[in-house]
């Protein structure tokens, strides 16, 4: 397979793990800060989009013509890790099916090897290929689905994905389970 299939599907995938946190939750829910930073499910996919729209827009230079004020100099600080009243789910899913369009026509039309340049990294790491940014964002993408995983958790207890990832046990065994990890974690001394 070409490597850069094996890229894309990868990222592919990671985009829908982090859009399927989303089903089946309230607008509260979607928006509810799950950390004492406010991490929040549809802050992270308006996140990623952002991420997305840069990295395969701006670096190599294609604009996808999707304004993002919160990214501008004089938006507020971390504004693009969370939803306004303004901003519907639907706004910020179609955000981000927009953002992974756009990138997958980037990735679609430059060869690996292609060179970016990332504005906002320092002089040093500045230029980069499609390749290095593929990684990069994949990366990104991964890290932060890994977050939603562990917020949806803490919601409304599914964990997992519908590929049947987690070994599969009852409430009981989870609870189990748990109370074992807590146990080992109460037994265990400072070295």
């Amino acid at each position: 397979m070409d490597p850069k299939d094996v890229l894309q599907r990868y990222l592919a995938d990671q985009r829908y793990g982090l859009l399927s946190r989303l089903d089946g939750l309230s607008e509260r829910d979607v928006r509810w800060p799950g950390t004492p930073t406010g991490t929040n499910l549809l802050g992270l996919v308006k996140h990623v989009a952002s991420v997305e729209l840069g990295y395969f827009g701006e670096v190599f230079d294609r604009p996808s013509g999707i304004a993002l004020p919160w990214m501008e100099d004089d938006a507020e600080p971390d504004a693009d890790l969370w939803a306004t009243a303004e901003e519907s789910r639907a706004d910020v899913v179609a955000l981000h099916r927009a953002a992974a369009a756009h990138a997958d026509a980037t990735i679609a039309a430059l060869d690996l090897d292609a060179p970016g340049l990332v504005p906002w990294w320092s002089p040093g790491r500045r230029q980069v290929t499609l390749q290095q940014i593929l990684v990069h964002v994949l990366a990104e993408t991964a890290r932060h689905a890994g977050h939603a995983d562990v917020l949806r958790e803490l919601l409304d207890g599914r964990a997992g994905d519908d590929r049947g990832n987690l070994t599969e046990r009852d409430a009981a065994g989870w609870a189990a389970h748990r109370c074992r990890l807590e146990a080992v974690a109460e037994g265990v001394r400072p070295i």
